[in-house]
């Protein structure tokens, strides 16, 4: 099988943006060991445990002159060579040897990412993508939230491998 992608960075934090990079991450239903929210009622949960952004994301976003870095959005794991435009709710990964997850639905960013420039959401976001249309310019941009299927260890520069569309 080949790899659709791979994580290249793994994050966590206390609460907040930036999340800080961590070296392997052990993942449960509830997402990473140790990452927390400060609004649990908006992020986390067995639906949101998970939130992907892909790094093409933050390079476009850091030409534009947005000041982002892998974990700047909040995201637990920043992605590389997955095609966001062809990201779907119901679409099954596994990521390394171990982890199974399922996107549930496009990320609506916050208020928070208005650190980073009052405009980020807007560049990310649209009320397409909102609806949930892919043909939005915006799709995946503003990142995928995942439930996981089958916990375990994610080690760095982990494989990422389509699995199948449940959904």
């Amino acid at each position: 099988m080949i790899p659709s992608g791979k994580v290249v960075q793994l994050n966590i934090s206390g609460g907040g943006l930036p999340k800080r990079a961590i070296r392997s991450a052990t993942v449960t239903p509830l997402g990473i060991a140790g990452d927390l929210h400060n609004h649990p009622n908006i992020h986390g949960g067995p639906d949101k445990a998970l939130l992907l952004i892909a790094k093409e994301v933050l390079d476009s976003l850091r030409e534009r002159g947005f000041p982002v870095e892998p974990g700047s959005m909040g995201e637990n794991l920043t992605t590389e060579g997955l095609d966001i435009r062809t990201l779907r709710a119901g679409q099954r990964y596994r990521i390394g040897h171990d982890v199974i997850i399922e996107l549930t639905q496009p990320r609506g960013p916050c208020k928070a990412l208005h650190i980073y420039g009052e405009t980020l959401p807007a560049e990310v976001y649209d009320k397409q993508v909102k609806a949930g249309d892919p043909k939005s310019a915006k799709w995946g941009m503003s990142g995928f939230y995942a439930s996981v299927v089958r916990a375990g260890v994610i080690p760095p520069g982990a494989p990422i491998f389509f699995l199948d569309q449940s959904a």
